[in-house]
């Protein structure tokens, strides 16, 4: 199937946002779905995926988050916040055509925790969250970890991208990307090094884990569908996953092998397969059985 994929700038609440659209170019009346890349990312960061989930007849669109890919980056942290993140994506997308109640929301880590948060606003269908959270619960840590990010924050802003990038590759968060092909890694490295500082360190200040609002005690109250998806090898994000399938009333937890935090980077195609498997349960696709996804 022929696919096209585009880029479009909008104008949001005096902000310009970035996205990347894939359509398949025989269909006007296909289902949407909203990609959020994690920290350090962009639209590009799904790579083939676009075109995978477009090929299987869904709309796919992929935001470049605040101050990320060719979205503006405001100087203002608090401009950053859950609460504009959610107010610009969904304006965007209405700006786009896309009804409430009609579009499925996947996020990846930072772009999970801002789609946990969005799904609150009831304009979502569905949501499949990778490697997230719902935040911190304990305000000490919360504290702790808010001083954290504005380190980070004004390292990056001190010693630039380069320095920061180099840095961030060896965190153990990371350490399954060392079995990744060279190129693969390469490729992962040169996108992260076309952020800019202003970008990530309000990214971080405005959107960190720190100052998010934890949604540990709403998730019971979330009852549209959702599906969790994180890697074996990343052992903190799998039992965060297990406790938010236990509190959400209609969550499947997938737990993917030989994968840690980047289950899409690592394991693509069985990331493709729980994506489209969970929405061909919603809406029809091309290809794609309805069945239940379910954890290892």
């Amino acid at each position: 199937m022929k696919v096209q994929v585009e880029r479009l700038l909008l104008q949001v609440n005096g902000l310009q946002l970035s996205l990347l659209q894939a359509c398949p170019t025989d269909r006007r009346d296909q289902p949407t779905l909203i990609l959020l890349h994690g920290f350090t990312g962009s639209a590009l960061s799904w790579g083939s995926l676009l075109e995978e989930f477009a090929s299987a007849g869904l709309r796919v669109i992929a935001f470049d988050l605040h101050g990320h890919g060719l979205s503006e980056a405001p100087a203002a942290p608090e401009r950053y916040s859950m609460e504009h993140c959610q107010a610009d994506l969904l304006a965007a997308l209405r700006q786009l055509g896309i009804a409430p109640a009609e579009a499925i929301l996947l996020g990846y880590s930072l772009g999970g925790r801002i789609a946990l948060y969005c799904a609150f606003s009831g304009f979502f269908r569905a949501l499949i969250l990778e490697s997230a959270s719902p935040g911190i619960a304990d305000p000490r840590e919360r504290a702790a970890r808010q001083r954290q990010d504005e380190e980070l924050a004004a390292s990056i802003e001190r010693e630039g991208i380069a320095a920061f990038v180099a840095r961030w590759e060896q965190l153990p968060l990371f350490a399954s990307h060392q079995r990744l092909p060279e190129e693969r890694r390469a490729a992962l490295r040169a996108q992260r090094l076309t952020n800019r500082p202003q970008g990530l360190a309000g990214s971080l200040r405005g959107v960190g884990t720190g100052v998010q609002p934890p949604l540990h005690a709403r998730l019971p109250e979330l009852s549209l569908p959702v599906l969790l998806i994180c890697g074996a090898l990343d052992k903190k994000f799998c039992a965060i996953g297990k406790e938010m399938a236990r509190l959400l009333p209609r969550a499947t937890l997938a737990i993917v092998p030989d994968a840690g935090h980047t289950v899409h980077l690592e394991q693509p195609a069985r990331f493709a397969g729980l994506v489209l498997s969970f929405c061909a349960n919603l809406v029809p696709l091309r290809g794609q059985s309805p069945d239940a996804t379910s954890g290892q």
